[in-house]
């Protein structure tokens, strides 16, 4: 990993906006665990270096993950930065169903940092043609999980590092969308969509879509009816567009950076809030949708349907055709 040195010095709001952590949370670990360790300005204001952000951004991330602050907080960047890597290659490999070591990811590694070399460069022609060249040999869903989802890692583990701006990822992300947003437009030319209809959003407050997409393109490969709203759509919103699609299904992406206390709370609201016939799909990398939920009665419903791979995808179509065949029956 690249040190970043301390080059730069951001106020506690600028912090707040980088990170999600509060003003109160930063204050109280100030207090509680030494870190982080502000300087103050002629005006008494506390400002942090580069070093102590890149460190708090890796904190929130696995606090995010599972971890509580008391273990974290104290722990050195190396740390952090290994405990991070570990669970991230977890969740990849989970998402992607990628193998750690075979000839075919060492490839794929190998091109990746090709790919990363010309992002940093702004060569967003180049990479675009790289990422289009792969979809047309290897195909839409190989893409995806030999290829965007592990540099989806290399990506967000850069900036968190300091090693890639902000800008230069959400030039990644313009890259990538185009690339799938054109395949899907050759396979919605190439066949007639099936049911299920699938609605697919974001809830306020998630605005991060890509994963969104990605697994848009395994539903449309699954010749599924895909009804995209984009991201942070109202709860009282997607009830209505699924009264007025007939949707069958609500695919609702998340991200670590999600409150998992939020996340709950919403998922049970709109479960409310929709017909019992309406399924609702969770994917992402909000680890709280996988864990199992606390309280619900056994033998009840359950709220949503988690997708931890998008290779469940494929699944959760074959299974609710093969209901949907029984009740038609």
């Amino acid at each position: 990993m690249t040190t970043t040195k301390s080059t730069g010095w951001h106020a506690i709001a600028d912090v707040e906006r980088d990170t999600g952590l509060s003003k109160d949370t930063l204050r109280v670990w100030e207090r509680r665990y030494g870190f982080p360790m502000p300087t103050r300005d002629a005006l008494g204001e506390r400002q942090y270096d580069n070093d102590q952000l890149i460190r708090l951004r890796h904190i929130r991330r696995l606090i995010d993950a599972g971890h509580r602050p008391g273990r974290v907080v104290v722990l050195s960047l190396e740390e952090l930065v290994a405990l991070d890597t570990q669970w991230r290659a977890e969740r990849i490999q989970l998402s992607s169903g990628r193998p750690d070591a075979t000839a075919a990811s060492v490839a794929c590694d190998e091109a990746i940092e090709r790919w990363m070399q010309m992002l940093r460069v702004q060569d967003a022609h180049g990479l675009r043609q790289a990422l289009a060249q792969v979809q047309m040999e290897r195909g839409l869903a190989r893409l995806i999980t030999e290829c965007v989802a592990p540099m989806n890692v290399q990506v967000g583990q850069a900036w968190l590092d300091g090693g890639l701006a902000v800008y230069e990822e959400h030039l990644y992300t313009e890259i990538v969308q185009s690339v799938m947003r054109q395949a899907l437009g050759q396979l919605a030319q190439a066949r007639a969509p099936l049911p299920p209809r699938i609605l697919l959003t974001t809830l306020p407050g998630e605005v991060h879509g890509l994963g969104l997409l990605m697994a848009e393109c395994f539903m449309v490969l699954e010749g599924c009816h895909t009804i995209p709203l984009g991201v942070q759509t109202p709860l009282p919103d997607i009830v209505t567009a699924v009264n007025k699609s007939g949707a069958d299904i609500v695919a609702l992406g998340f991200t670590a950076s999600q409150n998992p206390r939020e996340v709950r709370a919403a998922l049970a609201q709109l479960r409310e809030y929709l017909p019992p016939r309406v399924e609702i799909w969770a994917g992402g990398q909000c680890p709280a949708l996988y864990k199992p939920p606390r309280g619900r009665p056994a033998g009840a419903s359950p709220v949503y349907v988690p997708m931890e791979r998008l290779q469940d995808i494929q699944h959760g179509v074959i299974r609710w055709r093969a209901h949907a065949h029984v009740a038609a029956a």
